[in-house]
């Protein structure tokens, strides 16, 4: 009985180890395949089909969360909700005009995200990237992912300056929040 115990105890104390691992390089019979499997043939290995997609089509892709769930509404919801909000003319208007403005933005800055990532990817397909070319493209693709996330952020901002309080409040209730 106290082996049987003492291996219960070993078997408990060895688990958190094995989680900590999370399946990375174990070794044994039944060995896990990696959570990257099948992505080594996609266009640029470190974006999925659709962050690529999202990225090119200038989507929020929750960039924005900070904002949205902090009562600053963005143009592309205002403007779905813009019978319960009861937006005049004007502001569907403005928000139309910033939506638009704000779509080619990220656009392109979406754009030079993918081009960026693009690049690296090559660096190492290419083989042997040195760190001074990783450091200097990470960095670039940092910058660039920085810019697409303020614009997203800021379009929320210029949204909510759009609006009175008591949108801003149908807004938040009508999202849910």
């Amino acid at each position: 009985m106290k082996i049987v115990g003492l291996a219960f105890i070993l078997a408990l104390a060895a688990q958190p180890l094995a989680a900590q691992h999370g399946g990375h390089h174990s070794h044994g019979a039944a060995e896990a395949a990696s959570p990257y499997a099948g992505q080594q043939s996609r266009e640029i290995k470190a974006l999925s089909d659709q962050e690529l997609k999202d990225l090119l089509a200038g989507a929020g892709m929750g960039m924005a969360r900070a904002a949205e769930l902090n009562r600053y509404p963005g143009p592309m919801h205002a403007l779905e909700l813009a019978d319960r909000l009861a937006l005049t003319p004007e502001q569907r208007e403005r928000l139309a005009a910033l939506m638009q403005r704000h779509k080619a933005e990220a656009r392109k800055l979406g754009e030079s995200v993918v081009s960026l990532e693009r690049e690296l990817d090559a660096l190492f397909a290419r083989g042997k990237p040195t760190p001074g070319e990783v450091e200097r493209l990470t960095v670039a693709i940092g910058e660039a992912q920085g810019r697409l996330r303020a614009d997203h952020l800021e379009t929320h901002l210029e949204t909510t300056a759009m609006l009175t309080p008591e949108q801003v409040d149908r807004y938040v209730k009508a999202r849910g929040y």
